[in-house]
């Protein structure tokens, strides 16, 4: 069973894979970008929790980035619509079916 930490990585990985492009996760930037883009999923580290002292609970805010890259003459305008598309993805379900607030 999979921590509640890979399970919100693995349900953004999940929702990314939706979109034009090629999606990685926590992989090097390969020589060639596929024409249609690339997306890269960093996991990023979960910081220092804040502490609720009653009941006692850990909330973690972690921030994961994703690294957009694009190739070719008409690279800036599907940049623009790539991650205009990554920001619409994200704000239909920004809790990723429940699993983060």
């Amino acid at each position: 069973m999979p921590t509640p930490r890979e399970a919100i990585l693995t349900a953004l990985q999940a929702r990314l894979s939706t979109l034009p492009g090629t999606v990685l996760r926590g992989e090097v930037l390969p020589e060639r970008v596929p024409a249609d883009g690339l997306l890269i999923l960093r996991d990023g580290e979960p910081g220092d929790p804040e502490v609720t002292l009653s009941p006692l609970r850990y909330h973690y805010q972690h921030r994961a980035e994703i690294e957009a890259v694009m190739q070719g003459t008409d690279r800036d305008p599907a940049f623009d619509t790539l991650t205009a598309s990554i920001g619409s993805e994200l704000a239909a379900d920004r809790t990723l079916g429940g699993l983060c607030d």
